[in-house]
């Protein structure tokens, strides 16, 4: 019995992807031991960071890197970067932004609920352009003495301006850009590619294709940036004559330490930071031509087993600019007897919970994910399919 079956919860087939709710990833073993041995010694917090951030930046580009508690701690944190630089004054306000630099620019093709995460570091969106198209004269305009940031959303937004056009623009006003790219691993070029292409702040996801620990991330960037989300993010218990940082006041960096700061509460603790370090450094060497053919093996599994269901039909799909395929199946109620939510539902209500995306089941439509799927798990997917909709 494991310990999820003694606290009495059910088993979980997660077809959702490295979802945060359906637990991220799973972890190698030799991550796993590396929190094991990380969780048996005291470390001073501030150096764990600078070392992992060394081997950030070596692995992405970057002038610079930091262990986060997950991509969205990133993104605030980088937004608090952003807004207080590296005035103490500012880290002690912050999300209170009154009277400083605390607008973000987002493309509206760019806004999801997830850019949260920079309004509570106390940034203002400013929306520019509409979903279909941004022009970049549009982005221009929206640039004024209060300009903070420009937020960009990784990934294949159609009728949005490239990244290299809004890293053009913003660094031609000498604004930095922060990227989310929680979900762009796989392929692994992607960790460096964005620092390439002249981002400023990249915010990963530790805890999904990289195979770190759930509650771990990776912001990388600017070293300047860096050092504020630091600043605004450790413990800040210190006095100046003590502080091991305090090299930053003597050579003029700080006026002196800031207090806690807006990141304070998105600790990110020892073990976590060993774990995603190992995990991240196994990831350049891991087989991704063979995940990629086991992805698609299971695909064809689910693909293969909902054509015999009445009511069901699927289909392969490979969105632009990724890897992974999916197998999206449409639901017909006239046949199948209830509607993509009610299938989704049971699903999820059954014994075992299998997890799908959700996003379309407004068109009918739900999206099986195959790499978080274990051996004979796609079968036992299409079994349940079938035993629900003959009921």
């Amino acid at each position: 019995m494991n310990f999820y079956q003694k606290l009495g919860l059910r088993r979980v087939i997660n077809a959702r992807s490295y979802s945060t709710k359906a637990g991220g990833s799973l972890m190698a073993p030799e991550v796993i031991q590396a929190m094991q041995e990380a969780a048996k010694s005291f470390v001073r917090m501030e150096d764990l960071q600078e070392a992992a951030g060394q081997i950030i930046a070596r692995l992405t580009g970057a002038e610079a890197g930091y262990v986060t508690s997950g991509a969205a701690a990133g993104l605030t944190l980088g937004m608090a970067a952003c807004i207080a630089g590296l005035d103490p004054l500012k880290m002690n306000r912050l999300p209170d932004t009154r009277g400083v630099k605390n607008e973000v620019i987002i493309q509206r093709a760019h806004r999801n609920d997830y850019d949260h995460a920079l309004r509570a570091a106390g940034a203002k969106v400013v929306e520019v352009g509409f979903n279909y198209a941004t022009f970049p004269y549009e982005v221009e305009r929206a640039f004024n003495d209060k300009t903070a940031a420009i937020f960009f959303l990784a990934g294949s937004v159609e009728g949005s301006l490239s990244l290299e056009q809004i890293v053009q623009i913003a660094h031609s006003n000498h604004i930095p850009v922060i990227i989310d790219a929680a979900a762009e691993l796989p392929p692994a070029e992607n960790l460096r590619k964005f620092i390439a292409q002249g981002a400023d702040l990249v915010a990963f996801s530790g805890g999904k294709h990289i195979g770190g620990p759930q509650a771990s991330g990776i912001l990388c960037g600017r070293r300047d940036l860096i050092l504020s989300v630091a600043l605004q993010h450790q413990d800040m218990d210190v006095f100046p004559e003590t502080w091991p940082s305090r090299h930053l006041i003597a050579d003029g960096t700080l006026s002196g330490p800031p207090h806690h700061g807006v990141g304070r509460g998105l600790k990110v603790g020892k073990e976590e930071i060993a774990g995603l370090i190992i995990a991240l450094e196994r990831y350049a060497d891991r087989d991704f031509e063979a995940e990629l053919k086991a992805w698609h093996k299971r695909i064809d599994i689910l693909i293969d087993g909902v054509e015999t269901i009445s009511g069901l039909c699927a289909r392969r799909i490979l969105p632009s600019g990724q890897l992974v395929p999916s197998a999206r199946v449409q639901v017909d109620p006239s046949r199948a007897g209830l509607d993509a939510h009610a299938l989704i539902n049971a699903l999820q209500e059954g014994e075992p919970i299998i997890c799908t995306y959700e996003n379309l089941a407004s068109q009918g439509t739900i999206v099986f994910f195959p790499e978080c799927l274990g051996d004979g798990e796609p079968e036992e997917i299409v079994l349940k399919l079938k035993e629900i909709l003959k009921k």
